[in-house]
Order: structure tokens, then C-alpha cells, then sequence
């Protein structure tokens, strides 16, 4: 059996590893250097453990994906049935397998109206791509080849591939060097409703979001605009609700001018709100197309699809019998990954999560509510599973931190010294803990938010701020 120590040399032995090694996805490289990673070793339901044994409550659901939780055993049967039975099989041009099929046909009967196509790919990075792809093939189909621009969002995230990453619009993201498409995509402003402008309420703030829309059509051309990008709430960007009746406005608009809706729903589908989708069943929109991840499988194997209407097939699949869709990806219907999305969805199905989620997405907001008089809190907002808290320095008048304070940062750390993890993002903690979550476990990641809080307004007043 492995002693203390020599656990602890393996542990640092991997950690130096890494360090040395890897470059991680969104690496912040200063802080890296000289913390480098946090390993962690074994997971169950909701809970990590790391290399040193400390087990963290995991309020992130791992990137908000990890909906059925961790170590079930029924998904690793699954996986190890399909892979001794048929571990790979490409799906190009006519080769298909039971899993792929089966899923995709799953798929089509969870999807809101006539949504009955998919397109598999391997994450919500390449859903993306592929519906970027699948807008400019759709609209050249149909005889109108000017259009392929694109309109989407500012703080807006919609993946880290050349084209999700220039279509969504992060601002932190865009100060380092990168270079993205600018000729054809465009975006406007974000639904932040704790920022309108003006102090607009929500009627009217949704009134000016809609012009804004208009105005932008008509900047860039009819003609020449083939798709709206919307998440149905704006994940990675601050969980920022569409105000009033504004999802709706925008899908008329597009119906009217044949552009597509494209709703992003790899953060939103398959229970994070309590439903399969958040497009209809929670905003009342059925869009042309919608992408998913994440939680199709609840992380257990990487998979995304892209889902489309009967009316997008139909035009590109007709008219000319030369026609052939090149686009796709070598792990596209992989045949493991469906297996395992088939099982999370059986176990979504069978275990009633959505039920569960929406009951205690209820409480997770009532509890997160209590912070709303702490300082450091300016807004507390989400729905469902998926919650933010906005850190400021001065509630008044909502001034945040300098960036160099690393406020969310600073919260972070001291929850997860706690045992709870939330993510940092700029002046943000976000939260999308896994499906399964209970009341109790909720009431202990609030209890650590509220005492990482308070510990870490004390540093800050001892540092000469004065968070009011």
C-alpha cells in the first residue's frame, strides 16, 4: 500500500509534469507558473477529490456539464459494452452505426417543433462551427448567396475554434493577441438588464435591445444577413436573462428577413432549466437550429451535435443531384459517445431530474438570494441550475474592483479553502453545480459563499478598500 510520502512525491511529481507540459485551455500564464494546477483525483456525484485526498463540493458541474454527476457505474458499462462491441466506425457519406442513429433519432423527438436533423460533432466548439457552416450552405441553397454574415452578442461565448470563438464576444478573451473573423460577423449589445443603460426597466431596455437589432440589419444589409447566434441566457458571460419579451421580438425579426436562429443551447439543453431545451419550453421560441454538448453525455465522453429543421434539410438536400455536404468530422457520431449520451439520457429520463432540477433550481436561488445584502455582492442572478453573483465594489453605484484586485478570483480561493468550488470570471462567480444537487448540499455551498465572502471583504478593508 502506498504511504503518506510517497503519495505526496506522486502527487508533486504530477503536478511538475504538468506545469512543465501542458498548456491548458484559458491558461492565465503568470499565476500558472508559479501555482500550477490543482489535481484533482476521483470524483463522485457531486463531489471532487484531489490528489491529497480533500474532497470540494463542485458548484461548477465540472464546466456545466457534468448534469447525471460523477462515478456512475451504469455509464461505464455502457462505454466498456460499446467499446469491446464496436469502438470506432467512421459515419462519412453512407456508414452509420446502432448508437448514432438511435441518438440522433432521441434527439429529434426531445427537439422543440419540426427540429428533426442532426448533425453530430465533437463538443459545442464544432456545434458551432458546423452551424456557421450549415447557415452560409442553407442560404447559398436557397439563392441567396450574399448572405452570409452573422449578427450575435457582445459578452456572448459560443467556443474556442477560429469561428465560435470570433462569433461569440467576450471582451476579457479579446486582450491577448488573437485574431478573429471581422468581415462578416458583427455583434450588439448584451441583455445585461443590471446594466441597461439609463436605469431602463425591463420593458424598455427590451425595446432598445430590439432596435438596436433592426438598426444592425440594416447597417450591414438585408441581403446580406444570413443568422442571429443567441444563447437562450448568456452562460459564460455573466448568466444574463433575456429581458421581458426580447427572444421573441428577435426570432420574428429573423422569420420576417430569412435569417436564421441560431439558439446556443450547449450550456442551457438537457436540464440545466429543468427542461430537454431552454429555447421553447422556457422562452417560447423554436429556433432553425440549435447546438448542444455538454450535457448530452454529462461530460463522460465528448460529443455535441448540431440540430436543424426539416425546412433547412429540404433546401440543401435538393435541387442538385451533385450536391454533397462537406463538412464533418472524424469522431462525428463516434459510436462510444452516443452510447454514453443515450445512457445520460435514460438516466435523465428515469431518475425525473428535470422535475428535480426545477425544484431545487428554485431553492438554489431563494438560498443564493441571502447574499444579496452581503458586501461585495451587486447582483445576484440565474435561473435553474445556473446562477451568478456580479462583485462590486460599491453597491450604489455598481463600480467594480480594478482588474488587478482579482476579486472573483480572491472568493474562488477562499470557497474552495472552504470545499466548495465556484468559477471565477472577471469581476463573476458562476455556478452550474450538476442536476443531482440536493437542498442540503446547496445550504453548504452557500454557507462557504457567505464566510469566503466575509473573509475575503476583511482582507480587501485591511488592504485600504472600502467595499460598501
Amino acid at each position: 500500500m502506498e504511504s503518506m510520502s510517497q503519495r505526496s512525491r506522486s502527487a508533486q511529481q504530477l503536478w511538475e509534469l504538468d506545469r512543465r507540459h501542458f498548456l491548458h485551455p484559458f491558461e492565465h500564464f503568470e499565476s500558472f507558473q508559479e501555482d500550477g494546477s490543482l489535481f484533482m483525483e476521483r470524483g463522485s456525484g457531486c463531489e471532487l477529490f484531489d490528489s491529497e485526498g480533500k474532497n470540494y463540493l463542485d458548484m461548477l458541474g465540472g464546466l456545466w456539464c457534468t448534469n447525471i454527476g460523477l462515478g456512475r457505474e451504469e455509464m461505464v458499462d455502457a462505454i466498456a459494452e460499446q467499446t469491446r462491441k464496436l469502438a470506432y466506425s467512421s459515419t462519412f457519406t453512407d456508414m452509420s452505426n446502432e448508437p448514432a442513429a438511435r441518438l440522433a433519432a432521441k434527439i429529434a423527438k426531445l427537439a422543440p417543433g419540426n427540429l428533426n436533423r442532426v448533425h453530430f460533432s465533437t463538443g459545442g466548439s464544432t456545434a458551432i462551427d458546423s452551424a456557421f457552416r450549415l447557415v452560409h450552405f442553407f442560404q447559398q441553397c436557397a439563392g441567396r448567396p450574399d448572405k452570409v454574415h452573422v449578427i450575435s452578442r457582445r459578452q456572448s461565448y459560443h467556443g474556442s475554434t477560429y469561428a465560435s470563438m470570433s462569433i461569440g464576444y467576450k471582451e476579457a478573451d479579446r486582450k491577448h493577441g488573437f485574431k478573429y473573423i471581422e468581415d462578416i460577423v458583427h455583434h450588439i449589445s448584451e441583455p445585461d438588464l443590471y446594466r441597461a443603460p439609463n436605469n431602463m426597466d425591463e420593458q424598455a431596455f427590451a425595446d432598445h435591445l430590439v432596435k438596436e437589432f433592426e438598426n444592425k440589419i440594416d447597417e450591414v444589409g438585408v441581403h446580406r444577413v444570413g443568422a442571429f447566434f443567441a444563447e437562450p441566457i448568456m452562460g459564460a458571460g455573466g448568466v444574463l436573462l433575456p429581458p421581458a419579451d426580447y427572444l421573441k421580438r428577435i426570432r420574428q425579426l429573423c422569420t420576417e428577413h430569412d435569417i436564421l436562429y441560431v439558439s446556443d443551447e450547449v450550456v442551457t439543453a438537457f436540464g440545466r432549466l429543468g427542461h430537454w431545451f431552454a429555447s421553447e419550453d422556457v422562452f417560447g421560441i423554436v429556433p432553425d437550429i440549435i447546438t448542444v454538448a455538454k450535457g448530452l453525455s454529462s461530460g463522460y465522453l465528448p460529443i455535441g451535435a448540431t440540430i436543424y429543421s426539416d425546412k433547412i434539410h429540404e433546401t440543401i438536400s435538393t435541387g442538385d443531384a451533385s450536391r454533397t455536404y462537406t463538412s464533418g468530422f472524424t469522431y462525428a457520431g463516434h459510436p462510444v459517445c452516443c452510447a454514453a449520451a443515450l445512457k445520460n439520457i435514460e438516466i435523465i429520463e428515469r431518475e425525473n431530474l428535470l422535475e428535480h432540477a426545477s425544484r431545487v433550481g428554485a431553492y438554489f436561488g431563494q438560498k443564493l438570494g441571502e447574499l444579496k445584502e452581503m458586501k461585495l455582492v451587486g447582483d445576484v442572478r440565474g435561473m435553474g441550475l445556473m446562477y451568478c453573483l456580479e462583485n462590486v465594489l460599491d453597491r450604489s453605484t455598481k463600480a467594480t474592483f480594478p482588474e488587478e484586485v482579482s476579486i472573483s478570483k480572491r472568493i474562488s480561493d477562499s470557497a474552495e479553502s472552504f470545499g466548495v468550488l465556484v468559477r471565477p470570471v472577471g469581476h463573476l462567480n458562476i455556478m452550474s453545480p450538476p442536476l443531482i444537487i440536493t437542498e442540503s448540499q446547496i445550504d453548504r455551498a452557500v454557507d462557504c459563499l457567505k464566510e469566503a465572502l466575509r473573509r475575503v471583504c476583511k482582507e480587501l478593508q485591511q488592504e485600504g478598500w472600502d467595499p460598501v
